[in-house]
Parts: structure tokens; C-alpha cells; sequence
């Protein structure tokens, strides 16, 4: 399996502008921010149960001490099988196969990867919640990310020491997001999705005095709903695909 570099950012059309706001980099209030990410398809039998355990984790925040950032992934080799996912792109296929070769495992849905480290079953509820509180415990680099009008400002600092190459992406998701599906394995059902990947952008590496910074323009659609998008900032190591920083804000109105 082949990893590259960078991924793949979904086109994108229109703009956002609002008010400059300060946000307090992760984790907030004493909370560890924990990234799970969940490749997912709406032509997959087994998903729906896994994106109902994504949804519930982010919403309950249930695991002490820690705040789960979701990011739901929608992988495209589905596709041919019945039903195409409008929320599918070949950027996260891609991004589940390089955790796949460092895992050692194959690509499957639904398929929950936490923090860059562990993978699962997504739909397994109990150990999904153990793996979060697990991940937690891993040191951290200091994040921040403050939105100023079009402008994502984003800023990395103290790296966990020992940290090798390290590259920093942008991700944008959407919440409230539903289909009805018409044909393959979930035929005839309404289908409820939480945290949807809309945008995955490389920003750059973290240089060798272990810091980063960079003010990347937000593009967004014009049919995405603003109240309901965050922008996700990840720290990832670029071998072994561990997640040592991450940074959330809310884009709102």
C-alpha cells in the first residue's frame, strides 16, 4: 500500500467571512483532546451502527476527561456497489489505507482509528471508549487555532520530545448532515451522520525547533450549513501517522 505525502482536499466552492475570535487552544477546561476517526460509507450494512456510536460519543463526551473530536470519513470504494455516497471522496480512501499499511491491516468499514494509533470496529462501543481513554494518556503538542474573518490562524508548539517529521493538516466537518438511501445494502433507510470530513488540507511541517504557524484561507461551499462546521487541526506524524496535537474551533455564523 502506497502512503503519500499529502492528501487530497475535496473541491471547494464559496467563502466565509465573520468577526475575528480568539479561540482557546485544546484541550479546553482541563480536557484531553482525543481525535477519532471513523471511515464510513452509506453503502456499507455495518456503518450506520458505528456512525450512531460517533455520534453519541461526541455529543455525551462521556469519557472522563477527555474531549472527543470526531471526524467521520466517507471512503469511495463503496460506491460501485449500488449506492454512491455524496460525502465520499478518494482522499479519505487513501487516508485509511496509509493507517492500513502501518496497522497491517486491510481497508474495512466501519473501521474507528484513535488518535493515529489504535484501530478498531467502529460500531464497538465499550472498547471504542476504552481506546479513547487510553489514547488520552499520550503527551501532546500545545495547538491554537483562532479564526480572523476568511482567515484560519494556526499555531503548533512544544512537540512531545523524541517526536519525529511531523506535518500539520486543516480539516473542515459538518454536522446534521442525513440521505435517504435509495439502493445497496441500506435500501430504504434514512441514514444520520455527525462530524462529516467536507475539506482535508496539508498546511505544512513543523519545523525543527519543533513549531509551526501558518494563516490559511477557510473556502467553503456555498450549501454548507456555516452553524453547523468546525475547522480540526492535526499534528501527525508523518511515518508512523500518530496524532500528537490537535486544536477544534467552531466556525458559526
Amino acid at each position: 500500500m502506497k502512503a503519500l505525502g499529502w492528501l487530497l482536499a475535496v473541491p471547494l466552492l464559496g467563502g466565509w467571512v465573520g468577526p475575528t475570535r480568539p479561540v482557546v487552544p485544546a484541550p479546553g477546561a482541563g480536557r484531553v483532546p482525543v481525535v477519532v476517526e471513523l471511515f464510513t460509507s452509506e453503502g456499507c450494512s455495518s456503518c450506520p451502527a458505528a456512525d450512531e456510536a460517533l455520534r453519541e460519543l461526541e455529543k455525551k463526551q462521556s469519557v472522563p476527561g477527555v474531549e472527543v473530536i470526531a471526524l467521520g470519513e466517507h471512503v469511495d470504494y463503496w460506491n460501485r456497489l449500488g449506492w454512491k455516497d455524496s460525502f465520499s471522496a478518494p482522499a479519505y480512501t487513501e487516508r485509511q489505507r496509509q493507517y492500513a499499511a502501518g496497522f497491517g491491516t486491510g481497508s474495512y468499514t466501519p473501521q474507528a482509528v484513535v488518535n493515529g494509533r489504535y484501530e478498531l470496529v467502529g460500531s464497538r462501543r465499550a472498547d471504542l471508549v476504552a481506546t479513547v481513554a487510553k489514547a488520552a494518556k499520550a503527551p501532546q503538542a500545545a495547538v491554537a487555532i483562532a479564526l480572523a474573518g476568511s482567515t484560519a490562524q494556526v499555531r503548533v508548539s512544544r512537540l512531545p520530545a523524541g517526536t519525529p517529521a511531523t506535518e500539520v493538516l486543516l480539516a473542515i466537518t459538518e454536522n446534521g448532515l442525513a440521505s435517504q438511501i435509495g439502493r445497496g445494502e441500506n435500501s430504504g433507510l434514512l441514514l444520520h451522520h455527525t462530524a462529516v470530513v467536507r475539506q482535508l488540507l496539508p498546511l505544512g511541517r513543523v519545523g525543527a525547533d519543533g513549531t509551526f504557524a501558518a494563516s490559511p484561507a477557510l473556502k467553503l461551499a456555498a450549501d454548507w450549513k456555516r452553524p453547523n462546521l468546525r475547522a480540526v487541526v492535526l499534528v501527525q506524524e508523518v511515518a508512523s501517522r500518530r496524532i500528537v496535537g490537535v486544536a477544534t474551533a467552531a466556525l458559526g455564523n
